[in-house]
Protein backbone atom coordinates (compact mmCIF):
# COMPACT_ATOMS: atom_id res chain seq x y z
CA UNK A 1 0.00 0.00 0.00
CA UNK A 2 1.01 3.60 -0.55
CA UNK A 3 0.27 6.63 1.58
CA UNK A 4 0.80 10.29 0.79
CA UNK A 5 0.86 12.47 3.89
CA UNK A 6 0.69 16.25 3.55
CA UNK A 7 1.58 18.95 6.04
CA UNK A 8 2.01 22.69 6.18
CA UNK A 9 -1.39 24.16 5.43
CA UNK A 10 -2.96 26.91 7.49
CA UNK A 11 -4.25 30.45 7.63
CA UNK A 12 -2.16 33.32 6.30
CA UNK A 13 -2.75 36.94 5.34
CA UNK A 14 -2.58 38.05 1.73
CA UNK A 15 1.03 38.59 0.71
CA UNK A 16 2.27 35.96 3.13
CA UNK A 17 3.95 32.61 2.56
CA UNK A 18 3.35 28.96 3.34
CA UNK A 19 5.30 25.80 2.60
CA UNK A 20 3.49 22.55 1.94
CA UNK A 21 5.20 19.19 2.20
CA UNK A 22 4.16 15.70 1.17
CA UNK A 23 5.90 12.39 1.76
CA UNK A 24 5.04 9.12 0.06
CA UNK A 25 5.54 5.86 1.93
CA UNK A 26 4.98 2.18 1.27
CA UNK A 27 6.41 -0.42 -1.07
CA UNK A 28 7.45 2.15 -3.66
CA UNK A 29 9.72 1.05 -6.47
CA UNK A 30 9.94 4.34 -8.32
CA UNK A 31 8.23 7.72 -8.49
CA UNK A 32 7.64 9.22 -11.91
CA UNK A 33 5.84 12.45 -11.06
CA UNK A 34 4.90 14.29 -7.89
CA UNK A 35 2.76 17.36 -7.78
CA UNK A 36 0.11 19.50 -6.19
CA UNK A 37 -3.51 20.14 -7.11
CA UNK A 38 -6.08 22.32 -5.38
CA UNK A 39 -9.82 22.50 -5.10
CA UNK A 40 -11.74 25.55 -3.99
CA UNK A 41 -15.36 25.30 -2.78
CA UNK A 42 -17.73 24.75 -5.68
CA UNK A 43 -14.91 24.38 -8.18
CA UNK A 44 -13.16 21.52 -9.91
CA UNK A 45 -9.79 20.26 -8.77
CA UNK A 46 -7.04 21.99 -10.74
CA UNK A 47 -3.36 21.46 -11.29
CA UNK A 48 -1.03 23.76 -9.36
CA UNK A 49 2.41 22.35 -10.13
CA UNK A 50 4.12 19.09 -11.05
CA UNK A 51 7.70 17.90 -10.89
CA UNK A 52 9.42 15.06 -12.71
CA UNK A 53 13.08 14.16 -12.39
CA UNK A 54 13.95 16.69 -15.06
CA UNK A 55 11.29 19.36 -15.28
CA UNK A 56 8.65 21.37 -13.49
CA UNK A 57 5.28 22.62 -14.67
CA UNK A 58 3.12 25.36 -13.15
CA UNK A 59 -0.37 26.69 -13.60
CA UNK A 60 -0.29 30.20 -15.07
CA UNK A 61 -2.01 31.54 -11.96
CA UNK A 62 0.91 30.59 -9.69
CA UNK A 63 3.93 31.12 -11.95
CA UNK A 64 6.50 33.36 -10.31
CA UNK A 65 4.92 32.93 -6.85
CA UNK A 66 5.04 29.18 -6.17
CA UNK A 67 8.04 26.86 -6.37
CA UNK A 68 7.83 23.08 -6.40
CA UNK A 69 10.74 20.88 -5.42
CA UNK A 70 11.37 17.19 -4.83
CA UNK A 71 13.49 15.19 -2.43
CA UNK A 72 13.90 11.95 -4.35
CA UNK A 73 15.70 10.17 -1.52
CA UNK A 74 12.66 10.69 0.71
CA UNK A 75 9.95 10.39 -1.96
CA UNK A 76 8.85 13.85 -0.91
CA UNK A 77 7.63 16.97 -2.64
CA UNK A 78 7.38 20.52 -1.35
CA UNK A 79 5.49 23.58 -2.50
CA UNK A 80 6.79 26.97 -1.45
CA UNK A 81 3.98 29.48 -1.83
CA UNK A 82 4.85 33.18 -1.73
CA UNK A 83 2.82 36.33 -2.32
CA UNK A 84 -0.35 34.43 -1.50
CA UNK A 85 -3.69 35.82 -2.62
CA UNK A 86 -7.24 35.16 -1.38
CA UNK A 87 -7.85 33.33 -4.68
CA UNK A 88 -5.28 30.75 -3.58
CA UNK A 89 -7.64 29.60 -0.82
CA UNK A 90 -8.39 25.92 -1.39
CA UNK A 91 -7.72 22.41 -0.21
CA UNK A 92 -4.35 21.41 -1.62
CA UNK A 93 -3.80 17.78 -2.58
CA UNK A 94 -0.51 16.02 -3.09
CA UNK A 95 -0.37 13.67 -6.06
CA UNK A 96 2.09 11.03 -7.16
CA UNK A 97 2.43 8.74 -10.17
CA UNK A 98 4.51 5.83 -9.02
CA UNK A 99 5.21 2.10 -9.27
CA UNK A 100 4.85 -0.35 -6.40
CA UNK A 101 7.16 -3.29 -5.87
CA UNK A 102 9.02 -3.63 -9.17
CA UNK A 103 9.62 -2.14 -12.61
CA UNK A 104 7.06 -4.60 -14.03
CA UNK A 105 4.26 -2.99 -12.05
CA UNK A 106 2.06 -0.48 -13.86
CA UNK A 107 2.20 3.12 -12.75
CA UNK A 108 -0.54 4.13 -10.35
CA UNK A 109 -2.09 7.49 -9.51
CA UNK A 110 -2.21 8.33 -5.79
CA UNK A 111 -3.64 11.21 -3.75
CA UNK A 112 -3.02 12.59 -0.32
CA UNK A 113 -5.87 13.47 2.04
CA UNK A 114 -5.59 17.22 1.41
CA UNK A 115 -4.53 20.18 3.50
CA UNK A 116 -6.46 23.43 3.84
CA UNK A 117 -4.85 26.71 2.80
CA UNK A 118 -6.78 29.86 3.67
CA UNK A 119 -5.59 33.31 2.61
CA UNK A 120 -7.33 36.25 4.25
CA UNK A 121 -7.58 39.66 2.62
Amino acid sequence: QVQLVESGGGLVQAGGSLRLSCAASGSIFSVDVMGWYRQAPGQQRELVATCTSGSTNYADSVKGRFTISRDNAKNAVHLQMNSLKPDDTAVYYCNAILRIGSSDSPSGFYWGQGTQVTVSS
